[in-house]
């Protein structure tokens, strides 16, 4: 068994590599992401706009399931994190709109 994990692991190595070079490129993205939430920020603190807007969360995991789906990559998944970093970003914003 020891021979065989030994391959595995061998094989598993430049895939990991290859997801630990995607995963840099998602922190990129994240990066860039919350940069623009910081101008969203101060636009809804001059324009008193809430954090929550619920129509436009539905909109973007609208958005995202069917850009996942049209790339071949799980809705269910591609929803799911979304709705997590929405949820995040919002908790976020309501922090720095003192709401």
């Amino acid at each position: 068994m020891a021979a065989d994990e030994a391959r595995a692991a061998t094989a598993l190595a430049p895939l990991r590599a290859e997801i630990d070079a995607i995963d840099a490129d998602l922190v990129a993205l994240i990066a860039k992401r919350m940069a623009v939430v910081e101008r969203v920020i101060a636009v809804k603190r001059a324009a008193g706009i809430p954090a929550l807007l619920n129509d436009r969360v539905e909109e973007v995991a609208a958005h995202v399931r069917h850009r996942a789906a049209a790339l071949g990559a799980p809705p269910d998944l591609a929803e799911t994190v979304w709705r997590a970093m929405m949820d995040w970003i919002i908790t976020y914003e309501d922090e720095k709109l003192g709401q």
